[in-house]
């Protein structure tokens, strides 16, 4: 079975407008709110949301990357050299309204590892979740998203891939099933 795309250059960049559409209808102008990306590639989604939002709204949101390499619950488990991503946060998120923002939203397991790397650089007011894809039924912790670009009934033996144009030049989401993944 060939991949199925789930939301092609157009339909992604329409996510991405809406789920900043929701986020201004919770945080107005974001004077008490800031965005936070989760390394690798969530960042991407926060940093597209921030520009929306300057963009199309005249609304400067603070944005900034979170790496939780070192949060994972796998971390000791590889063989594999693990190389951490950069942190960029330099500014406050004491009693601020933080949205962690997260590509793929998949066990729940990365969430909880940006959660915890958060509460090192202060407590925030409130934290919210964003994902751009909601993979429903394989969450291994109860963890769910505020905002959600698209949901995905998936088994775990299937693979959401985000391609983003920033690194592999298109904008893309895409389904792989059991034998597309050989």
């Amino acid at each position: 079975m060939a991949p199925i795309v789930i939301l092609n250059t157009n339909e992604f960049e329409i996510t991405i407008n809406r789920l900043a559409i929701q986020l201004i209808e919770n945080h107005d102008n974001f004077s008490e709110s800031v965005l936070i990306g989760l390394q690798p590639r969530g960042v991407y989604l926060a940093q597209r949301i921030q520009k929306v939002l300057k963009l199309r709204h005249n609304i400067n949101a603070v944005c900034g990357g979170l790496d939780i390499t070192f949060y994972r619950d796998d971390f000791r488990r590889t063989d594999k050299t693990i190389v951490p991503s950069i942190t960029d946060i330099d500014f406050e998120i004491e009693n601020k309204n933080v949205i962690l923002v997260d590509d793929v939203l998949y066990t729940g397991r990365t969430v909880r590892a940006g959660s915890d790397a958060m509460l090192s650089f202060g407590r925030p007011k409130q934290v919210e979740l964003l994902c751009l894809i909601d993979r429903r039924f394989s969450r291994h912790l109860p963890i769910q998203a505020d905002y959600v670009g698209k949901q995905v009934d998936s088994i775990s033996s299937e693979r959401v891939q985000v391609t983003w144009r920033e690194i592999e030049g298109k904008d893309e989401v895409t389904l792989f099933t059991p034998k597309d993944n050989e």
